[in-house]
């Protein structure tokens, strides 16, 4: 009984340790990668100044979605059947959005509000059917900012004589870049200043 006893506590000693052994091992790529995500060098040089490009197509806005990065949040319009190039665009912080055409103020929130212009209807010019389902001063369809580091509001501020507007509620004035990528407009809005994350 003794002997059995004995071999008994042995196996659970050693399942114990084995244990605590995969467990750690199991930590640590989870700690590295924690670790090198802090240390992760970001682009700078973006500058908060506005950002345009004068072009623009009758091809319609289809889609809005946002994205989290390791450096970024960042906002995409979709204009599928669009030329880069033929993409224009104005964005740049405003003290207060306003609806064009209508002037009527819209609410967004956040410590800075970035107001993106793309150079594209959100309805079809030869029928005035709308193209992108958002509705003036409510939230961006289908964008959840929730966990977001630097983005805290979405709102559509509608499409006028060709152009599609949007009001992004930022934390704080923060450093932007606007890219035109094949057939969408692209905002990154970098979480720090700095050049680290």
């Amino acid at each position: 009984m003794r002997r059995s006893r004995t071999a008994w506590v042995a196996v659970v000693l050693t399942g114990t340790a084995l244990g605590a052994a995969t467990i750690s091992a199991d930590a640590a790529p989870a700690a590295q990668a924690a670790a090198a995500a802090r240390s992760t060098t970001c682009p700078s040089g973006w500058g908060s100044l506005d950002k345009t490009r004068a072009t623009a197509t009758t091809v319609p806005v289809q889609n809005v979605r946002t994205g989290r990065h390791a450096c970024f949040d960042r906002l995409v319009v979709d204009v599928p059947g669009a030329r880069a190039g033929r993409l224009g665009h104005t964005v740049r912080y405003v003290d207060r959005l306003h609806q064009d055409g209508s002037g009527r103020p819209i609410p967004v929130a956040g410590g800075a509000v970035l107001e993106v212009r793309v150079a594209a209807p959100g309805y079809r010019p030869e029928t005035g059917a709308p193209t992108y389902p958002g509705q003036v001063g409510r939230p961006l369809p289908h964008v959840d900012l929730a966990g977001y580091r630097t983005l805290r509001d979405a709102r559509f501020a509608g499409s006028f004589e060709g152009e599609t507007q949007i009001g992004l509620g930022v934390r704080a004035r923060l450093p932007f870049r606007v890219l035109t990528v094949d057939d969408r407009l692209v905002v990154d809005v970098a979480h720090t200043w700095g050049t680290a994350r």
